[in-house]
């Protein structure tokens, strides 16, 4: 009788093959690396889906988070616990979100963000990850007020993808990039998924993306407002980065950047050379991991 290969045979011998790519199911994991006697932080990885993408008026129906420990040199230690909750928003959930994540009004139902909970979950993290941290940072600031005073990271703005390799920063496709795939658009899911790609080692630098991460949310940037300068210019504006602030939020109405503290002078200058031509006081603020990506600046 001939024995039929298992399915791990048959990817295993894909794999040995340049002709085929083979990705597997996540398999949630606890322990990465033992510690082995090494002191450890304590991080969060957070993500929410929502009945829309403005802090200000939707909300939030599902708050998923990941605890985990992580050695000196940004290698993850273990998973500590994890926290999944839904919320009952004021409206119904809209179609296209339901499509999205799954999530229907009969999920929700009865069903609210304990902030208590909370609280006591997240209270001895020093820093708090999300793969779009200026998306989830202002909607947990609004529920939980804990999260006004944490250090947080972006593992979408703050890791150097393309230079390191990789052609995007989706969700989805990093993990794809690590062999592995997931149910996408789940709060808890996207949290375990994350935390793969973070214990990831970049082969050039033989660090972990985590170890990256954390390097570039420690420094400081600053943001340059190029406050009244000339319409005729926001073109110019435009093409080297900067964004618009309509006013609406109580930031001042102009058109702004946020650069590296080094890169400082040099944007200055560019201002008082190119846009002003003239030599005009330039409104700055400094931003570290407390303030980025707040509704506050």
């Amino acid at each position: 009788m001939t024995v039929q290969p298992t399915l791990a045979e048959i990817a295993g011998m894909l794999e040995q093959s340049p002709d085929y790519r083979v990705l597997r199911r996540l398999v949630p994991r606890s322990e990465f690396t033992p510690s082995d006697g090494q002191s450890t932080r304590t991080a969060i990885l957070l993500d929410v889906e929502t009945t829309g993408l403005d802090p200000a008026r939707d909300e939030i129906i599902e708050l998923g988070m990941v605890k985990f420990s992580y050695l000196a040199d940004g290698r993850i230690g273990r998973v500590i616990d994890t926290f999944g909750c839904f919320n009952q928003p004021s409206i119904a959930i809209p179609a296209e979100i339901t499509a999205l994540t799954g999530i229907t009004d009969e999920m929700v139902e009865g069903q609210n963000l304990d902030v208590e909970r909370i609280n006591a979950f997240a209270s001895d993290a020093v820093v708090v990850i999300a793969h779009n941290a200026g998306f989830d940072r202002k909607f947990m600031e609004r529920y939980a007020p804990l999260f006004t005073h944490k250090a947080w990271a972006c593992s979408v703005s703050e890791v150097e993808w393309r230079s390191h390799g990789f052609e995007g920063s989706r969700l989805s496709y990093l993990l794809m990039k690590a062999g592995l795939f997931h149910e996408a658009h789940r709060a808890v899911d996207d949290c375990r998924a994350l935390l793969e790609i973070l214990a990831m080692t970049l082969p050039r630098l033989d660090r972990t993306v985590l170890s990256l991460l954390l390097e570039r949310a420690r420094r400081k940037t600053i943001r340059v407002w190029a406050e009244q300068s000339p319409f005729e210019l926001k073109d110019e504006l435009k093409r080297r980065g900067y964004r618009w602030s309509d006013g609406a939020d109580g930031r001042p109405r102009s058109w702004y950047i946020d650069v590296d503290e080094a890169d400082q002078p040099p944007e200055i200058e560019y201002l008082r050379g190119t846009i002003y031509q003239r030599d005009v006081e330039i409104r700055i603020q400094i931003l570290t991991a407390f303030e980025r990506f707040s509704v506050r600046v």
